[in-house]
């Protein structure tokens, strides 16, 4: 499809307390925009306050797709993402306004954008093979028997690297084909072909002031009921620290508190320096991504206002004609 004759969508994307959700809401009060959430923990029901999911207010006067679909007991993959995503998209386009992708989980943004190799859908009875595996002899023990059948796999994962280590195995023994061979195949998946995507990247200047924003939010989550979220999550029984759910930062680092490895005090420590590190890994995956608007959200000594920052992004984004023609042209 011509580049004049795409659909436009645009990305919102940014580390972690950087105002990523505010900055959407402010465009749609400008642009004939609908948004999709791009966070991993959102996703998931009962992970409400500390994935910083906007609250039911916020949401009625400002709707999230790919908010709550899921129970925290069940997993989702980038390739589920990419289904999802591009479905959403393709519905808000049908009716002339243009998807806008919020979030701060780069690999979905990354899948979204390259398309991933066609690896079999996970099988539940393999997964638990492997994991009555781990549990019996350690992970250790199943990237060793990874290496046997994948050693280029293997030797690109750590034997802590669990959740990597089991679906690695899992589509080996569902394919009969080493992952590192079906990666090396084209990927599929891609909308970079059929919209045209204007991204926005929200980067701080003085890295000082996000990491205070991290801790005092965190400190809020916490005045909030963060705890107590976290400690029904855990009373229900049926889940487990393996979950991606329950990897989620922050609620690990309450998991571990709740079977009694570390004291709250500890646990919230934890917490914001793990946070503190997720937001650095966003900002390398930033200042390295491609094609993207950056914005910087402070001036050195204290935070942009929200009405600057959407400003700068208005100055960002194209004025053109919103698309009404035939996505499957």
């Amino acid at each position: 499809m011509a580049s004049a004759e795409r659909p436009p969508a645009i990305f919102v994307m940014g580390p972690t307390a950087s105002g990523k959700t505010d900055l959407a809401i402010a465009l749609q009060e400008h642009l004939p925009v609908e948004l999709i959430n791009v966070d991993s923990a959102q996703i998931y029901r009962q992970l409400d306050i500390g994935s910083a999911k906007p609250d039911k207010t916020t949401l009625a006067a400002a709707p999230h797709r790919l908010i709550d679909i899921l129970d925290p007991l069940e997993t989702y993959s980038a390739a589920d993402f990419i289904a999802d995503a591009t479905r959403e998209m393709a519905e808000i386009t049908s009716r002339g306004k243009i998807p806008l992708l919020v979030g701060g989980t780069m690999l979905y943004f990354k899948a979204l954008l390259e398309g991933l190799s066609d690896m079999p859908s996970a099988d539940a009875d393999i997964r638990a093979e492997i994991l009555e595996h781990a549990e019996a002899f350690g992970w250790a023990s199943v990237h060793e028997q990874l290496r046997a059948v994948d050693p280029e796999s293997a030797a690109s994962l750590h034997p802590n690297h669990s959740q990597r280590i089991q679906r690695a195995l899992e589509v080996y023994r569902i394919s009969g084909v080493p992952m590192s061979v079906l990666r090396s195949e084209p990927n599929v998946g891609s909308v970079a072909e059929s919209y045209g995507i204007k991204q926005i990247a929200l980067l701080p200047n003085n890295r000082k002031l996000i990491h205070k924003r991290i801790e005092v939010r965190f400190g809020k989550m916490m005045a909030d009921g963060f705890e107590a979220e976290v400690r029904a999550l855990f009373q229900r029984g049926d889940l487990h620290e393996d979950l991606p759910a329950i990897r989620s930062v922050g609620y690990r680092q309450l998991w571990q508190h709740m079977q009694g490895h570390c004291s709250l005090d500890e646990a919230v420590e934890k917490g914001i320096i793990a946070t503190r590190q997720l937001a650095k890994r966003q900002i390398t995956w930033l200042r390295n991504w491609p094609s993207s608007s950056e914005i910087q959200i402070d001036n050195e000594t204290e935070f942009l206002s929200g009405n600057n920052i959407c400003h700068l992004a208005l100055k960002n984004l194209p004025r053109a004609p919103i698309y009404s023609g035939n996505m499957e042209s």
